[in-house]
């Protein structure tokens, strides 16, 4: 184990140190500053990237690919050496890159990517730049057969300068200069590229702002503190109405349970009361159940750790690959917490085979995520895009799960085994379980589900969008504390929502509830995968088998995770309510 702590933090050195390589250079006159060129891929489809030299463009000499942190090999980054070479204040005007004739096959390649909108992105002195590759000129023809097909061949930087410091680029294409790519013949073209640099007042260390403002404009504001009060008039409404009927009904069920001690004892009981014996018996399945409430543990405690880190700035706009390295070490590092927190639970619950409980923890999330992950791997292979992780990488999380991951979940099993824990449970438990009255459909586990689901989603769903859009597109989402606030909000009414439908289940004389209220707690993962569906198909424009399957595959994993995690938030608010209203009156 020490030696995975060892390369956790190599890791998050190397992070540190590929984020300080470039970022904070000072230049003199005539010093190279460095360019590179990440990928090129078709502007809808996010996931489906290419190297930037898989298209037929003017080469340097030597391709010398830039040393990347892990974050950054698993956002699908592959930096290398960019054709142009840009000097501090040196000013170039059509500056000739390469002089090349373009085969018909590449002419091909280049076209496809002209009609597939594709675009590239580079990195100059750590700042993105963005382009397309050329336009399809559809003007005046209604039959696509007619459309001509153009490649941009002449690159505008305008770069703006504080001092010695590089604070701002901006590149444009002309369009007064492309090559036409419309028929199958070779072409004969020569790349062009203009430098030119502006003095600005901006101080260096504002330099990002740009990037973070565009999701601070008025009107997007608007937007996110619609969804708050949304979200807070959802939160007020339930809350209030839950209060005021659960504390009126409960304090009418006390006052009755305390007037019926005074009854002849042949007359029977009714409600949650009866179910007093019953109500504390433990569930099925428990070993699956400990796990799975580790889990959803180690996810909940993952992302406030996300959140922390995100309120603090670590997660400023293109801090290429922070939040990946962030999640995977993070990660690790809480599997303890899973391990301990199942195995304790599981042997609160008399389970005898722990050591099988802490494999099932181990695997309960990281199974799936293993599985969708190799299955799309092997897609981004069969496609050379540059999501497929190469042997390096694929044995360097191989490493950290074996010797930091396993480890800790292993030393937290055995501290939740030797912790000796009793489950608390204010009243006996019978030895044989009472019968479940019949109950209407409505009181199923599926239509449960439905209206637990339902009231979360819709505090967040106006958020999801965004959020969505960032992760899913080209915008940029820097407004973390209206998104932790929107978290806070999702927890509430999670739990509450939860609380009310376990109560109407007990008054049922329904004691079943252990899984219920942690499948009513986690059925808004399955109401974010259903928004998936909606965004996919209404929302965005992507196409193809490699974006679908990464887009429906890794939003699986992800809504399978809000369902472990909210499952247990809903299950331990749920506990500590039927702890509470029995600890309230006096059962025989």
């Amino acid at each position: 184990m020490k030696l995975g702590f060892i390369l956790i933090l190599l890791i998050l050195n190397s992070a540190l140190l590929v984020r300080s390589d470039s970022s904070n250079h000072k230049y003199q006159h005539g010093d190279t500053v460095p360019l590179y060129a990440n990928k090129v891929g078709p502007f809808h489809n996010p996931s489906e990237t290419y190297r930037y030299f898989d298209l037929p463009f003017c080469s340097p000499g030597h391709v010398k690919e830039k040393k990347e942190a892990l974050g950054e090999v698993l956002n699908g980054d592959r930096l290398v050496t960019a054709p142009y070479t840009i000097d501090f204040l040196v000013e170039k005007d059509s500056e000739s890159v390469c002089q090349k004739k373009l085969s018909v096959d590449e002419v091909i390649k280049f076209r496809t990517a002209v009609i597939k909108d594709y675009y590239f992105q580079m990195y100059f002195d750590d700042l993105p730049i963005w382009g397309f590759l050329g336009k399809v000129d559809k003007e005046g023809k209604s039959d696509p057969s007619e459309y001509r097909y153009y490649l941009f061949k002449h690159l505008h930087f305008e770069i703006f300068y504080n001092n010695d410091r590089v604070i701002e680029i901006n590149v444009r294409t002309d369009t007064n200069t492309m090559v036409d790519l419309t028929d199958d013949k070779e072409v004969d073209v020569e790349f062009f590229y203009t430098v030119k640099w502006r003095q600005t007042s901006t101080p260096f260390e504002k330099r990002m702002d740009k990037y973070s403002q565009s999701s601070s404009l008025p009107h997007h504001l608007e937007i996110h503190w619609f969804s708050i009060i949304n979200s807070c008039v959802t939160v007020l409404l339930l809350t209030g109405f839950l209060a005021t009927i659960l504390m009126r009904v409960l304090k009418n069920d006390f006052v009755k349970y305390a007037h019926d001690e005074e009854i002849p004892d042949d007359q029977e009981e009714t409600g949650w009361k009866y179910i007093h014996g019953d109500v504390f018996r433990f569930p099925k399945y428990k070993s699956l159940f400990a796990a799975a409430l580790g889990s959803g543990t180690q996810l909940f405690t993952l992302t406030i750790f996300i959140f922390i880190l995100a309120l603090v700035g670590f997660f400023y706009p293109y801090n290429r690959g922070a939040l990946f390295t962030a999640l995977v070490v993070i990660y690790a590092l809480t599997s303890g917490i899973a391990g301990y927190y199942a195995t304790s639970i599981y042997c609160q619950l008399e389970g005898t085979n722990w050591v099988r409980n802490l494999l099932l923890t181990g695997s309960l999330f990281c199974g799936p995520l293993l599985i969708t992950f190799c299955f799309l791997n092997t897609v981004a292979i069969a496609y050379s895009a540059t999501a497929a992780l190469p042997f390096g990488t694929i044995m360097v999380i191989l490493l950290i799960w074996t010797l930091v991951t396993s480890p800790l979940l292993i030393l937290g099993g055995i501290a939740g085994k030797n912790s000796k824990a009793e489950f608390q449970a204010p009243v006996r438990t019978t030895k044989y379980p009472r019968e479940i009255p019949p109950l209407p459909w409505y009181r199923g586990t599926l239509p449960q589900m439905a209206m637990a689901g339902f009231l979360p989603f819709s505090a967040i769903y106006i958020e999801l969008y965004y959020i969505f859009a960032s992760v899913w597109g080209h915008r940029i989402y820097t407004i973390y504390s209206i998104l932790f606030i929107v978290f806070i909000i999702l927890l509430i009414v999670t739990a509450f929502i939860t609380v009310a439908l376990t109560y109407f289940q007990l008054a049922a004389e329904d004691h079943e509830w252990w899984w219920r209220a942690f499948l009513c707690g986690g059925s808004t993962g399955l109401f974010i995968y259903g928004y998936c569906l909606y965004y996919y198909y209404a929302r965005s424009d992507m196409t193809g088998f490699m974006q679908t399957s990464f887009f429906f595959g890794y939003m699986a994993c992800i809504c399978y995770g809000f369902f472990l995690m909210l499952g247990t938030v809903g299950f331990r608010a749920s506990l500590f309510f039927v702890r509470h209203i029995y600890r309230s009156i006096k059962c025989e």
